[in-house]
């Protein structure tokens, strides 16, 4: 993997951002970051990440509206959305699958397999 695999994380804890950054920049990735769901529409209207991680919970737009917004957009529907998430009751994973997420990764993150979960979704955003 190298640095022209861009992807998008949207977390608005500080902490959470921090540690999936240092995580994939490790990897050879490099990560854009915001921290609320509305600057992430902004923002992708004017970039095509290769990969959107998404923490569930947003303080603007809940991470489900937000998937849906994304997936109505024709030149974005096709980016693999991953779900990274504290919501880890039963159900919540159909939940994120069923909103239009593609993958879900529980919270707190196993640092020692995000970066091999992170590369099995770029792959599944490359078969388009």
């Amino acid at each position: 993997m190298s640095a022209d695999h861009v992807i998008l994380h949207i977390e608005d804890n500080f902490e959470n951002r921090v540690l999936v950054r240092r995580l994939l920049e490790c990897e050879g990735f490099q990560v854009e970051e915001v921290d609320k769901a509305t600057d992430a529409l902004t923002l992708l209207k004017t970039m095509k990440p290769q990969l959107i991680l998404l923490d569930i919970n947003m303080p603007d737009i809940d991470g489900y509206t937000l998937v849906g917004m994304i997936r109505e957009n024709p030149e974005m529907s096709k980016i693999p959305i991953i779900a990274i998430t504290a919501n880890v009751m039963k159900g919540d994973r159909e939940k994120s699958l069923s909103a239009g997420c593609d993958g879900y990764i529980e919270k707190p993150i196993d640092v020692d397999k995000f970066s091999d979960q992170i590369k099995r979704y770029l792959y599944i955003g490359q078969k388009s």
